[in-house]
């Protein structure tokens, strides 16, 4: 699966990776509340999954200097991408979402915070990859996710005619992800809808297992 999917993403963005980040600024929306939600610690280590072009990654950079950061990505095309934009200022390496391991990876085993932008609707095992990502917080940790909403505030026609258009590019909203998030154990969730539920934000903090016993 790893292969294929990876093979896939290579082709969709072998070219687009080149205007991607000039043309989803229009319609990924809400990158930039999530970012603003991060506010890590000035030692914080973290974690994009799915990073794309980098363009999260020099966002935080630049809002959060001196941070440590990483990227994986599945697609060799995107990280030529990202290593151009972000240089020495972040640790990239390819890997499927699904299944990782960060210290082989980046000599880091575990994250203060884990992004994961927009990404969940386009793995087709995206509540492996969910668990993944909470399997690699640190305690306290915190696991960040932007992606389309449900679209229930929203007119039937554009809630259609978004989905139809999405799926050629093999995206699918997650609308059951704040369902999925809450059955995790060891967290505590927090899900809201943003721009008339257009698009999602949910926050998963990793507690302690003594602490979800008392």
């Amino acid at each position: 699966m790893t292969d294929t999917h990876g093979a896939l993403m290579d082709q969709v963005y072998r070219r687009q990776r080149l205007v991607y980040d000039a043309t989803r600024k229009y319609y990924l929306l809400g990158r930039d509340h999530t970012l603003r939600n991060l506010q890590p610690k000035d030692s914080a280590h973290i974690l994009e999954i799915a990073c794309g072009t980098g363009r999260n990654l020099d966002q935080i950079d630049m809002r959060y200097p001196g941070r440590h950061l990483y990227g994986l990505d599945i697609s060799h095309e995107m990280l030529r991408s990202a290593r151009a934009k972000l240089g020495d200022s972040a640790k990239l390496a390819q890997g499927d979402a699904c299944r990782f391991e960060p210290h082989a990876l980046f000599g880091q085993a575990k994250f203060d915070q884990i992004l994961m932008s927009y990404c969940l609707s386009m793995i087709p095992a995206w509540e492996d990859a969910i668990s993944e990502a909470i399997r690699h917080l640190a305690p306290s940790g915190t696991l960040h996710i932007v992606d389309f909403g449900d679209q229930s505030r929203m007119p039937r026609w554009f809630d259609s005619g978004l989905r139809g258009w999405l799926s050629r590019f093999h995206v699918t909203p997650r609308d059951n992800l704040e369902d999925v998030l809450h059955r995790q154990a060891h967290t505590k969730i927090t899900h809201r809808s943003l721009l008339r539920s257009y698009a999602q934000h949910a926050c998963v903090t990793r507690l302690e297992e003594s602490a979800t016993a008392r």
